[in-house]
């Protein structure tokens, strides 16, 4: 999409093979905080959400005709929204806030869809968490972890969202970014297969 105000902009879903995992800002959002993809490999996906527009979420859907179940996936923060929670920006607050003691957190969750779009089970993983009793167990996901997607096995599709506690007067304000990869069906390894809403020039 491209606005009057001279910038572009995007949804749902990227390739990308950006490694700078240092460099904080929405000029970086196309790298995971990792710096990598998995096991170092040189390729990933990167989702941003869309604020307000429940319709255009990030969906991965099987091809037509596949009969495998989803089995697996890894996710992991974008350098942008990693850093953003690590240190707070114009935007965004710092986790924790000043004592430590905000119980913020970050949260991804994957619903997965039959073929008429009816949702049959949901499973969460918390790209950051500050909620616990003791700070020393608080954190902000920084490598690749693999999601079980048992729960949802039988689905047509897996759609992501994401939510925050550091919401504004127009949403959240934590960078609605993850990064994705190694997406597995029984056993099978593929990228992914997207709906997806073209970055523009």
């Amino acid at each position: 999409d491209f606005f009057d105000y001279g910038y572009t902009t995007w949804s749902q879903w990227a390739y990308s093979n950006h490694t700078d995992n240092t460099t904080t800002g929405y000029g970086n959002q196309f790298s995971s905080i990792v710096g990598s993809g998995v096991d170092s490999s040189a390729t990933y996906g990167v989702a941003f959400v869309e604020q307000g527009d429940t319709t255009q979420l990030p969906t991965i859907r099987k091809v037509a005709g596949d009969d495998r179940n989803f089995d697996s996936l890894w996710v992991t923060n974008t350098t942008y929204a990693a850093l953003s929670m690590r240190y707070g920006d114009s935007f965004a607050k710092e986790f924790g806030g000043i004592s430590g003691d905000d119980e913020d957190f970050f949260r991804l969750t994957i619903t997965g869809k039959s073929s008429d779009g009816a949702a049959i089970g949901t499973t969460e993983v918390y790209l950051a968490d500050y909620r616990f009793v003791d700070q020393a167990d608080d954190y902000i996901l920084n490598e690749w972890v693999k999601v079980d997607l048992s729960d949802l096995a039988a689905a047509d599709s897996l759609e992501f969202s994401l939510d925050s506690s550091d919401v504004g007067e127009f949403g959240m304000n934590t960078p609605a970014y993850f990064a994705i990869a190694s997406i597995q069906l029984n056993e099978e390894v593929i990228f992914f297969d997207v709906e997806s809403k073209s970055v523009t020039e």
